[in-house]
């Protein structure tokens, strides 16, 4: 979803500066990147620009102290690079196939080649299948290398949980 600084009790703080607005101009050497790894998944689909808008404003603005707007986006995705999640879960024959999986099986894939404990949230679809929702992995505070997370996230998931495609 993006980066999201957090306290190390799990909660997170957000909107940290209202003052500090989105500027699409500081990030536009990696647009290509971001439309490609980082779309807006809303419906109807736009380019973005809101959304990185939204992710810059409520979550980027808590990391200022550490990076600008620019450092903020080039560092999603060289972790989105770094972690590789969906090639680490195809690799140990996880996929987006609608299939079942072992909840414990991700976890330890993700671990293994990461060497960090990723905490996963699922939700439940209209079928009443606990689906794959979301990995988290937890970073520094310079937002270039993982880290174990000092509290994983309550994810609500079952033992046996849907991967669906996308």
């Amino acid at each position: 979803h993006c980066l999201w600084p957090n306290y190390k009790n799990g909660a997170y703080p957000s909107n940290c500066d209202r003052d500090s607005v989105f500027h699409e101009s500081q990030i536009e050497d990696v647009l290509p990147q971001l439309q490609k790894f980082w779309p807006t998944l809303a419906c109807p689909s736009g380019d973005g620009v809101k959304f990185w808008t939204h992710e810059w404003e409520k979550h980027g603005t808590c990391s200022e102290s550490e990076m600008d707007q620019h450092d903020y986006f080039v560092a999603a995705l060289k972790l989105k690079d770094k972690a590789n999640l969906l090639q680490i879960l195809k690799s140990a024959g996880i996929r987006p196939d609608d299939g079942l999986y072992e909840l414990d099986s991700i976890v330890e894939a993700i671990k293994e080649r990461t060497g960090f404990t990723p905490g996963i949230e699922c939700n439940v679809d209209s079928s009443r299948n606990s689906q794959l929702y979301q990995v988290f992995m937890c970073v520094d505070t310079s937002g270039s290398d993982f880290i174990e997370c000092p509290i994983l996230p309550k994810g609500r998931c079952a033992s046996s949980i849907q991967f669906p495609k996308f």
